[in-house]
C-alpha cells in the first residue's frame, strides 16, 4: 500500500496533541492516538468539544455501514479497514449496539403484493422482517449480513472515551484559532470555555499537534490558518425520528431497509432496526443545505432540530408499510415516536474527505467532511490519523486522494511564516 509521508525527514512525535471536535471522527482519532505504542510516554492527549461528546451527528445518525460498498473508489480501503476494525473494537471497549444485519431493498407499493411474493421467496422470506407488513412493491436483497452492519455511534464514543479515560482529557469549549511561530509550528490552540460569558474570555492550550475533526464546522479552520488551505464545505441539514418498539411486540426484527422514492410523502427512507428494540429512520428528504459562510459563524452548532412537515411524512411513509406501527392502544399495539430530531453531514463538493496535513505548518493536521460515511469509516480515519501524527506517515490507508489543499490555489499552498489575508508574505520552502 502506498505510504502518506509527512514532508519532514527528521520526524519526532509530538507530546501536547489537541483534537478538535469531540464526534465520532475526532473521539477515533484521540482515541487511537492514546492507545498507540508509538505515542511518548510523557505525552497528552486533548479533546476541545464545543457543546458535548457526541452532541451532532455522532449522536443522532443511524450507524450503518457496508463494506463493500465503496469498491472501485479511493474510498474502498476506509470502507474495507473500517468494517473490519469494528466487530474487535467493539468488542475490546465494551460496545453493545454492534451487530452485522441483512439489508433489503424495498420499493412503495399500495397493496401487499410485493410483500407476499417476497416472503414466497426461499432466499428472501427469512429476510423480511414481522414488523414489514404493510404495502410495498418490490423487494430485492442488498446484503446478507457478512458486510454490512449497524452500531448506535453515541455508544462507540462514550465507550471509546470510557476506556481510555486516564489518557484522554475533555475539554468543553469552542476553539477560536491556533497559535504558531513564525515559521508555522503549530505551539498552542486559542478556545473560549463553555459558559464563558463573553467570547473575548479566551485560554490558550499547548500543543505541539493539533487534528481539526469538527465536522461541518471543520471549514473554520481556514480562518484558523490564515487562508493556507481552502475547505469549501456544505452541510446537508437532515431530519429523522426513532420508533419506540410496540409493547406488544417480543423482538423487533434485525434486518434494515433501504426504500425507494415514496412520491406520495416525498421520502426515501432508510430503516434501522437497533438491538434495543426502536427503530432509526432517516431518508426523510427535504434536506436543508447549509453554505460554508453559515458553518463558518456557527449555524446549527448548539441546537439543530426536526423539521415538522419531514417528521409527519416520515411517519405516514412508514407507516405505509408497516401495520404493527400505523395506530398506538390501549392494548399496546401499533408504534409510538421515541424522538425527532436532525443533524448535518459534512459535505466537500467532491464528496471525499480532508484527511493530511495543513500546508505551511508543522503539527496542524484536518480530519474532516467524510460525507455520510463518517461514522462508517471511524475506525479507519482515527488509525490513519494517528500514524500520520505520530510517526509521520499513513501505512494503513492511502490517504493522498483526501489531500486537504486539493481545492487550495497553487499561489497559497506551502506557505509558511507570516500571511497577510491568506497570502504568504514569508519565508517558503
Amino acid at each position: 500500500m502506498k505510504a502518506t509521508k509527512s514532508s519532514s525527514s527528521s520526524f519526532s512525535a509530538p507530546k501536547n496533541i489537541v483534537v478538535i471536535g469531540g464526534g465520532i471522527q475526532g473521539t477515533s482519532v484521540a482515541y487511537h492516538i492514546s492507545t498507540s505504542s508509538s505515542l511518548p510516554s510523557d505525552a497528552t492527549v486533548t479533546i476541545i468539544e464545543a457543546k458535548e461528546m457526541a452532541s451532532a451527528a455522532s449522536g443522532k445518525g443511524g450507524g450503518f455501514m457496508a463494506r463493500s460498498w465503496g469498491d472501485g473508489s479511493p474510498t474502498e480501503i476506509l470502507h474495507h479497514l473500517a468494517f473490519d476494525m469494528y466487530e474487535d473494537l467493539a468488542k475490546d471497549i465494551g460496545v453493545t449496539s454492534y451487530r452485522k444485519l441483512p439489508v433489503l431493498s424495498v420499493r412503495p407499493g399500495k397493496d401487499g403484493k410485493g410483500l407476499k411474493r417476497a416472503r414466497d421467496n426461499a432466499q428472501l422470506g427469512p429476510m423480511i422482517p414481522q414488523w414489514l407488513d404493510g404495502n410495498t412493491g418490490g423487494i430485492d436483497a442488498l446484503g446478507y449480513g457478512d458486510d454490512t452492519a449497524q452500531i448506535t455511534p453515541k455508544e462507540f464514543v462514550e465507550k471509546m472515551i470510557s476506556s481510555s479515560s486516564s489518557n484522554i482529557e475533555v475539554i468543553l469549549g469552542r476553539c477560536k484559532g491556533i497559535e504558531s511561530d513564525e515559521n508555522g509550528v503549530v505551539t498552542g490552540v486559542k478556545y473560549v470555555p463553555r459558559g464563558s460569558k463573553s467570547s473575548n474570555d479566551f485560554e490558550i492550550l499547548e500543543a505541539d499537534a493539533i487534528i481539526v475533526s469538527a465536522g461541518p464546522w471543520s471549514c473554520q479552520a481556514e480562518d484558523w490558518f490564515d487562508g493556507a488551505v481552502d475547505l469549501p464545505m456544505e452541510g446537508v441539514k437532515s431530519t429523522s425520528i426513532v420508533w419506540k418498539k410496540p409493547e406488544a411486540m417480543e423482538n423487533v426484527d434485525g434486518t434494515a431497509l433501504f426504500c425507494g422514492e415514496d412520491y406520495r410523502y416525498n421520502t426515501h427512507l432508510e430503516c434501522y432496526p437497533r438491538n434495543d428494540g426502536t427503530i432509526y429512520i432517516c431518508g426523510i428528504g427535504g434536506s436543508d443545505y447549509i453554505t460554508k459562510q453559515e458553518l463558518k459563524e456557527s449555524a446549527y452548532l448548539e441546537e439543530c432540530n426536526a423539521r415538522s412537515d419531514r417528521v409527519e411524512a416520515a411517519t405516514q411513509s412508514f407507516r405505509e408499510m408497516s401495520k404493527s406501527y400505523r395506530t398506538a392502544d390501549n392494548h399496546g399495539l401499533g408504534g409510538e415516536l421515541d424522538r425527532v430530531q436532525a443533524c448535518m453531514r459534512p459535505c466537500p463538493p467532491d464528496a471525499m474527505p480532508y484527511m493530511g496535513a495543513i500546508p505551511g505548518y508543522t503539527g496542524a493536521y484536518i480530519n474532516a467532511g467524510h460525507n455520510c460515511w463518517g461514522i462508517a469509516w471511524a475506525p479507519a480515519c482515527g488509525k490513519a490519523m494517528s500514524e500520520l501524527v505520530l510517526e509521520g506517515f499513513s501505512h494503513s490507508v492511502d490517504i493522498a486522494p483526501f489531500n486537504p489543499a486539493r481545492f487550495t490555489q497553487n499561489s497559497k499552498r506551502g506557505g509558511r511564516g507570516r500571511k497577510r489575508r491568506g497570502e504568504a508574505v514569508g519565508e517558503q520552502w
